[in-house]
């Protein structure tokens, strides 16, 4: 049986002793990697011999990265190869500009070489399987959500309940990726386990977007779930941070918990509309 090919990285990033580093790094995890130091090349690189995944510096000596990321989106040939950020830029514009334009994740220096390897894997995990299921979570994710809630509109009457971390992302900036992959999964198995205890059959639990949940269920005291998903979770969150930050209280981007529901009659709304509903709400 013949060996599966490595993954092939592309590194655009001209600070050369980052791209070095990085290009040895990653070649001894295995992976096939090229380091271009200028952004032109890297579009050029990317249309003749499309990598699996790509991480760009914004701030580069001809284009900046966010050119070069919307060149590569805006081309049929490299619109679906996985986009991440490193940069030095902290600014939360800087971070909406770049997730605007489709990147899968962003990364700024400096970093944790071990952060970045797992973002890769989980990056290009999640490509892999089509983007249909969460590579840290192993949820469906939007295409399979859509289905099912597709599904129920047919079927009959559901509830539909979204569960949003709010400020996970500043959390992960100062408690690392590990932490943070660490809570998400803590926070599924407590979803798991109350829906099993309040409804044993037709259950679905799935993830639409990083900090997002979506629970669907027959209609049974939904808010008698809610007070459980509430009190459960948000009791969690303390044993994510550190002793000194759990003492003072002082955590200044609280973890928070925001719940929606929408109790769904048959017939009482359309699949987009409540897909557009629920987008609204997402954190």
């Amino acid at each position: 049986m013949s060996k599966q090919s490595p993954a092939s990285l592309l590194i655009i990033e001209d600070d050369l002793d980052i791209a070095d580093m990085l290009n040895a790094y990653f070649h001894v995890q295995g992976y096939d990697v090229e380091t271009v130091n200028w952004g032109e090349d890297g579009v050029r690189l990317c249309q003749t011999n499309p990598p699996d995944l790509v991480i760009l510096d914004i701030r580069l000596p001809d284009i900046d990265g966010y050119e070069v990321a919307r060149r590569l989106k805006a081309n049929r040939k490299t619109h679906d190869i996985p986009i991440i950020f490193l940069t030095e830029k902290r600014q939360r514009e800087d971070r909406l500009q770049g997730l605007s334009l489709n990147v899968d994740d962003y990364i700024t220096k400096p970093f944790d070489i071990q952060e970045l390897r797992l973002r890769v894997r989980n990056t290009l995990l999640r490509h892999q399987r089509g983007v249909l299921t969460n590579a840290v979570t192993g949820l469906p994710e939007r295409q399979l959500i859509t289905e099912e809630i597709e599904k129920r509109l047919i079927l009959g009457d559901f509830v539909l309940i979204l569960v949003s971390i709010k400020n996970l992302s500043a959390f992960r900036e100062v408690y690392g990726f590990i932490a943070s992959d660490d809570l998400l999964r803590a926070v599924v198995i407590m979803l798991r386990d109350i829906l099993n205890q309040h409804t044993h059959q037709q259950s679905f639990l799935g993830q639409l977007a990083e900090e997002n949940f979506v629970l669907m269920l027959p209609v049974h005291e939904p808010e008698v779930l809610i007070q459980r998903l509430e009190q459960s979770i948000k009791k969690s969150f303390d044993y994510f941070y550190n002793e000194r930050d759990r003492e003072s209280g002082r955590f200044e981007h609280q973890l928070r918990l925001n719940i929606h529901h929408w109790i769904i009659r048959s017939g009482s709304i359309n699949l987009q509309t409540l897909l557009s509903e629920v987008d609204q709400r997402i954190v």
